[in-house]
């Protein structure tokens, strides 16, 4: 079962890896027969159908959901396992779609307002001169 993306990005099943394990939660007589738990894995480096650009823009967006370049998702929201496998493709296809859409941005660099050096200032002053009120006076004896 191919990955549509978008019209013109299918990512082929044999990229597609799966595993399944018993779910956590409700299930009743099922809970320790049934392997509804989907995890599918989808490695950025070995794939053929996206190209080097598409893969390293992916990497910059999905830089907190990827481990050693592999986007791993795991659902167990359903009872059954058909349904958690439809979910799972649905949430990968979204997941890729926003990725290679989202624009990143580069910070803009600027320097702190006259205004806000000179607010700075005054505020080390006062403190300073608050903590030289704090001590004693010394006494020098020649």
């Amino acid at each position: 079962m191919d990955l549509k993306i978008t019209k013109t990005l299918v990512i082929p099943s044999n990229e597609i890896k799966w595993r399944f394990s018993r779910s956590s939660g409700p299930g009743g007589q099922n809970v320790n027969k049934n392997e509804s738990r989907v995890e599918i894995i989808f490695n950025l480096e070995d794939s053929k159908v996206l190209n080097d650009y598409q893969k390293s823009i992916l990497k910059i967006n999905l830089k907190k959901k990827l481990v050693k370049n592999i986007l791993c998702l795991a659902v167990q929201e359903n009872r059954n396992q058909l349904q958690n496998r439809q979910l799972a493709l649905m949430k990968l296809s979204s997941i890729i779609k926003d990725g290679l859409n989202k624009q990143f941005k580069y910070r803009k660099s600027t320097k702190p307002t006259k205004a806000s050096q000179k607010k700075r200032v005054e505020f080390k002053k006062k403190r300073g001169e608050l903590k030289k009120n704090r001590q004693k006076e010394k006494i020098y004896q020649v």
